[in-house]
């Protein structure tokens, strides 16, 4: 894990929430609420990067997957969100995953982008997956 992030604790809540917040409109956001459910489920995890940035997951025995990734505006393109996929995927290698999968919106071009990079490739698609109606690419890496 880098240096920079903090795996966190339901004492985060608050500030992943405000981050979550900031990234995502209104009607998509997580509140404090949503996060403490997430955090409290079996096998989740999340890491917080001090420059405006958080990352939830989920291990089930040899999968991970991406729960959410959300970066604050300011920060875009500074490599917070690649520094939190790597935490995250070395994290679940950690603890045994094998593949880690993920959603994202099909027009989201920097986020897929950043899948890309980290080695994530198309398995699949969710149909009028988002609130919007849009569809979802189901993308998915190898970790071992």
């Amino acid at each position: 894990m880098t240096a920079a992030l903090r795996r966190v604790t339901m004492a985060h809540v608050a500030p992943l929430a405000a981050i979550h917040g900031e990234a995502f409109p209104p009607r998509e956001a997580w509140g404090e609420d949503a996060i403490a459910l997430q955090l409290a489920m079996p096998g989740v995890f999340g890491m917080l990067h001090p420059r405006g940035g958080m990352i939830l997951a989920r291990v089930t025995a040899d999968e991970a997957e991406v729960l959410t990734l959300a970066v604050a505006p300011a920060v875009r393109r500074q490599g917070v969100a690649g520094a939190l996929l790597a935490g995250a995927m070395a994290a679940a290698r950690e603890q045994g995953a094998r593949t880690m999968v993920l959603e994202v919106a099909i027009g989201n071009t920097a986020a897929r982008a950043l899948y890309e990079r980290a080695g994530f490739v198309e398995a699949g698609r969710r149909p009028r997956y988002y609130a919007d109606g849009g569809d979802a690419l189901i993308l998915r890496a190898r970790l071992a």
